[in-house]
């Protein structure tokens, strides 16, 4: 028959197996059906100048045109127009992108490209252009109130450092990529904080293990904000503590937790010193212990090491039996 004590986790079990089941409730996202690629653009200052000579050719060809008046007004007139026209509509398709900007292009509904590269660029007239910030960005969430795994109340915030990664997803898989993020952190923040409990030697905590746990939140919210073309560069919870209405409880919990572990390590501490003067003087020849009298001499040093006062000296005037 299997004993029930050998088939029982160990606290190295338990650690492990916290981060398998703390990551398998991360929703899956929906593969985004658009992807960024590059769009057909070129320089803008050329093209920039042949509209300016298409204008001042069109302009002088409506004053030469009325000029020669007669046959040749109607015919300069039409020329000039053209050119005026067509200097126009070159002029249309200039786009200054600045840096740490681009501009996703959309031609009658659909996807054309994204312009990244920075400065005065040129792009089809009839584009639609919308402008979308790669720069990067902090979000920090609300002080939230939740339950940590042991069901006590806490209350938990957290900064998320992100950047725009692929325009396309960010311009057309989501309504808002900004309020996405803003969402998907505040709910990846609860779930993580509901995950694991506050303090615990056993197991990750929220208190002890904060960079394990920090790495855990932007694994997750890359997971959540991956569809959305967000790229999560860092995460960090800015703060953690217990609810108010627990709060007094729970510091005089680990007020005690501290003097038993401190206690436990004094007495640890003790025990070694002891059996190291036993040592001492059984091979110096100090002086020669019995049984009785090696219980004595631990007694009190173990009473003199684990105190809390300062030993008061007692002058023995008879004999060690006395």
């Amino acid at each position: 028959m299997n004993d029930p004590a050998a088939m029982a986790p160990t606290p190295e079990e338990t650690r492990a197996e916290s981060p398998a089941q703390a990551a398998a409730a991360v929703p899956e996202m929906p593969r985004p059906e658009v992807e960024e690629r590059a769009a057909r653009d070129r320089g803008g200052w050329p093209m920039l100048g042949l509209a300016l000579l298409l204008l001042v050719l069109g302009a002088a060809a409506i004053l030469g045109g009325i000029a020669a008046g007669g046959a040749g007004l109607a015919a300069g007139i039409a020329v000039g127009v053209l050119l005026v026209i067509a200097g126009l509509v070159i002029s249309i398709g200039l786009t200054p992108v600045a840096p740490g900007e681009a501009r996703v292009l959309q031609l009658l509904g659909r996807y054309t490209g994204t312009v990244r590269t920075d400065g005065l660029r040129w792009v089809n007239p009839i584009t639609e252009r919308k402008r979308i910030s790669t720069r990067i960005r902090n979000h920090e969430t609300g002080l939230a109130k939740v339950n940590d795994l042991d069901g006590n109340p806490i209350e938990i915030s957290a900064v998320v450092v992100w950047q725009v990664e692929d325009t396309a997803r960010a311009e057309f898989a989501v309504d808002d990529f900004v309020e996405f993020v803003a969402f998907q952190t505040e709910a990846a923040v609860r779930h993580i904080a509901g995950s694991f409990p506050y303090d615990s030697h056993e197991r990750l905590s929220l208190r002890d293990n904060a960079d394990e746990i920090t790495g855990k939140l932007s694994a997750e919210l890359a997971l959540r904000v991956a569809s959305a073309g967000v790229a999560i560069i860092e995460s960090r919870i800015t703060r953690l503590a217990y609810a108010p209405e627990i709060a007094q409880a729970m510091l005089r919990r680990q007020q005690a937790g501290a003097v038993v572990a401190a206690r436990q390590r004094i007495v640890e501490g003790a025990v070694g010193m002891v059996q190291l003067a036993l040592d001492r003087l059984d091979e110096q020849n100090v002086v020669d212990l019995d049984e009785e009298r090696k219980a004595t001499m631990v007694s009190n040093l173990l009473v003199v090491l684990c105190a809390d006062r300062d030993a008061q000296p007692v002058v023995n005037t008879g004999s060690l039996y006395q």
